[in-house]
């Protein structure tokens, strides 16, 4: 299956039902995600996102430091257990349709508002709530912060707007940052 790739991701997921729907959405994600390098120019993210794999490893990243700033007392006294695990559950998810729902030559713009669709569309296969649907798709949506419009594109992507949507875009903005150099063995960070 192909949520056995984020084994150690969905450990940090502390309730039950979310690990149980996180792994029915990673299911459903095209076999692509997991073959893709994270930039399709390699312009945009660091060597680690790059080449075969590299989107995989890039969400592990993003992941990653999600999980170590929710062990910091500033950041783990801010959001609820619930609000930890639906933003990693988003973040593993966020760049899931990056090149479209069948495998596109480049990052498709609107993939963060494709994914948030995408959840909507196959929520009837998910015991989440319509509150918790709608929260994983608002922080994936916003997720590209600021590059939030493209001059070949007539979308305009949300911005973030809640402590939620900032937190989600900022671990996706550390994990593409070329100075980060994050060293992984067999798939799984060092």
């Amino acid at each position: 299956m192909k949520d056995s790739i984020f084994e150690k991701e969905i450990s940090y997921i502390k309730k039950d039902r979310y690990k149980e729907n996180i792994k029915i959405l990673i299911n459903m994600l095209p076999d692509y995600f997991f073959e893709v390098a994270a930039s399709s120019t390699g312009k945009y993210h660091p060597k680690f996102a790059l080449g075969s794999g590299g989107l995989v490893r890039h969400t592990k990243a993003a992941v990653r430091i999600a999980y170590e700033l929710f062990l910091d007392k500033s950041f783990s006294e801010t959001f609820t257990a619930d609000e930890e695990d639906m933003m990693i559950m988003a973040i593993i998810m966020h760049d899931g349709l990056k090149h479209g729902i069948k495998k596109e030559k480049y990052t498709r713009f609107d993939h963060p508002v494709l994914m948030a669709n995408f959840i909507e569309e196959n929520k009837n296969e998910l015991t989440l709530t319509k509150a918790e649907v709608e929260f994983i798709k608002e922080v994936i949506a916003s997720h590209m912060g600021p590059w939030n419009t493209n001059p070949y594109s007539d979308v305009i992507l949300p911005v973030p707007q809640n402590k939620y949507q900032k937190f989600v875009h900022l671990c996706d903005y550390l994990a593409s940052r070329k100075f980060l150099d994050i060293t992984f063995k067999n798939d799984d960070i060092d």
